[in-house]
């Protein structure tokens, strides 16, 4: 068995010292893509909840307005792995460029169509490209994290730490999207969400040293640019995902009927944002502990306590237990999240990771597109409340997945030295 040296020791002299965010963020050249990073992708905590906000306000009912944002979710899960095959294949910098723009454009005609009472169809038009074109920053963040830390105790560290970044954009942008759709017109959360895409995936486009190499065209880049979604884990962490998202998109529609049905619309962000606060916060711990179980086990119990928790939220019918119930929900997906970030490090090649990451954040989306749907027409069809039993149907099929196919979540013995040409003996890494 060979052993490999890290890319992540010779960056950071501390490297085998105990894994912490400290250490992590004196990574050498980490704040360059952190930061521009950070601002281009907090419009995609925006997008959902101001396109439910806009087009409820437009047609009246929850139901359309789900759908409008479920074909965006929809289109962004079928795009998104497309998008992250060809950052793998050409470079991050090649496909978000003119992602962004797209984004932007397609973004202000669903306003505008929106605003004129267009027919759903026309919404749906313009929804598809919308979701297409959304940049996957946070994939790409987790890559570039993949390249500076190959093989360092800091990767697990790394995932919780974009899990909270993430999380910490889910406290703000649904907060901003309501303010700004309530308190000035209902179209200010959409146009404000194209226009910081635009600027924020700009500003990390043009942080191409920091990218991840593009691997040259011979034969084993052709083995490396086969698609993650072959790697069993993967599917399986797809389906995991998929729950995941099934409780993003049934809290955002149910939180928003919720607080239309008590008067108080402006209580949604504020319940959505106790949510994602707790996501965030156990997202911190999680980076902080130095776990010792299995990332399997790990994601087989903090996936269990997710569908016992989120079970229970159709039950709440006051503000305060509707936020406590929200409050450990989120702390439960942050673990189940970073986990399955983890995991990807172990099972996927490195040329084809972004792929794998975009694999996992399209079914997030794709969750969240089935969920706002089903949820909407819940919601309109049902009583008030009802759109809740969509997370818990979701996390308990997602559940019933990963117990029985855990095993497809060990990853493969890698780092296998092998002979490459008669008497021309060169030891090759074989992922």
């Amino acid at each position: 068995m060979e052993s490999t040296v890290t890319t992540e020791s010779a960056e950071n002299p501390s490297a085998s010292s105990r894994p912490g965010y400290g250490q992590l963020l004196r990574t050498r050249g980490a704040w360059t893509f952190l930061l521009p990073g950070f601002a281009a992708r907090q419009p995609f905590a925006m997008l959902t909840i101001s396109i439910v906000l806009l087009v409820q306000h437009t047609t009246g009912s929850y139901g359309a307005a789900g759908a409008a944002a479920a074909a965006t979710g929809v289109s962004m899960a079928l795009f998104a792995p497309y998008s992250g095959r060809l950052a793998d294949r050409y470079g991050q910098r090649a496909v978000l460029i003119p992602g962004v723009l797209v984004h932007t454009l397609s973004g202000l005609s669903l306003t505008a169509l929106a605003l004129a009472h267009a027919p759903l169809w026309a919404l749906f038009l313009a929804a598809v490209p919308t979701g297409a074109s959304v940049p996957q920053v946070g994939p790409m963040v987790r890559a570039r994290w993949g390249v500076k830390l190959q093989g360092s105790p800091l990767m697990t560290t790394a995932a919780a730490f974009e899990s909270v970044t993430d999380e910490l954009t889910f406290v703000f942008g649904p907060l901003l999207a309501t303010a700004l759709c309530t308190g000035v017109t209902p179209a200010a959360g959409l146009v404000t969400e194209g226009a910081l895409t635009l600027v924020g995936g700009l500003l990390f486009a043009a942080r191409k040293s920091t990218q991840p190499p593009v691997a040259a065209e011979n034969g084993h880049a052709r083995v490396q640019h086969a698609s993650a979604l072959r790697v069993p884990g993967v599917r399986v962490l797809v389906v995991t995902f998929l729950g995941i998202g099934s409780v993003f998109g049934g809290m955002q529609v149910s939180l928003a009927a919720f607080t239309e049905s008590i008067g108080e619309p402006g209580l949604n962000g504020v319940l959505y944002g106790v949510f994602a606060a707790g996501n965030m916060l156990s997202g911190i711990a999680c980076g902080a502990i130095a776990w010792k179980a299995a990332p399997q086990r790990r994601l087989v119990i903090g996936y269990t306590a997710l569908a016992i928790i989120a079970s229970a939220l159709w039950t709440a019918h006051s503000v305060p237990l509707l936020a406590g119930l929200g409050l450990l929900v989120g702390m439960c997906i942050a673990p189940a999240l970073i986990t399955g970030y983890t995991l990807v490090e172990g099972l996927v090649p490195a040329g084809a990771r972004t792929e794998a990451f975009t694999w996992l954040t399209g079914a997030v989306a794709l969750g969240q597109a089935a969920a706002v749907t089903v949820a909407g027409q819940l919601e309109d069809r049902l009583w008030g409340g009802a759109g809740f039993l969509v997370p818990a149907g979701g996390t308990l099929l997602a559940l019933a997945t990963v117990v029985t196919l855990r095993s497809r979540l060990v990853p493969p013995q890698r780092n296998v030295t092998v002979a490459r040409g008669v008497g021309h003996r060169v030891p090759v890494t074989v992922d």
